[in-house]
């Protein structure tokens, strides 16, 4: 998918409205489904970011809602941030200073692991593994900046 790009300033980079897609496959029944929507992020006063994820995801023939939030809050450093939950709890950290970063979010006795790569100036994606004793998922995500129109 080409080269790392490294980013200077996380909140900065993640600011504005992404096209979301994501692929999500359980693999131990082979089932698969969909994501397509949009997601926006937006300034706080504490000048952090809240994510707002909106579409409809296809699972099983059946196209539903879906909708997630987000905090991002400043990390240790401009090319890192703290992802919490809507509600505060937190998720896990992120440092995109190299443009690669990986995480891990225990979740009851299911693990978490999030491998995020930026691609470029309007590209980046997410691939979260989640395994356990109630999981066996890959999650696929791919965002491209939307762009003002003329």
């Amino acid at each position: 998918m080409g080269e790392l790009w490294p980013v200077p300033d996380v909140l900065a980079y993640l600011a504005g409205r992404w096209r979301t897609e994501r692929s999500v496959r359980d693999l131990a029944s082979g089932l698969e489904g969909r994501f397509e929507g949009v997601t926006s992020y937006d300034g706080l006063d504490d000048g952090g970011l809240i994510s707002r994820e909106s579409g409809a995801f296809t699972w099983q023939g059946a196209t539903r809602p879906a909708e997630r939030t987000l905090r991002y809050e400043p990390g240790s450093g401009p090319g890192r941030a703290d992802v919490r939950f809507a509600d505060g709890r937190p998720f896990h950290a992120l440092d995109l200073t190299t443009g690669h970063h990986v995480a891990d979010h225990p979740c009851a006795a299911d693990l978490y692991r999030g491998e995020f790569t930026v691609r470029g100036p309007d590209r980046w994606r997410t691939v979260w593994r989640v395994g356990g004793p109630a999981k066996d998922l890959l999650l696929t995500t791919d965002y491209l900046r939307e762009t003002a129109e003329a």
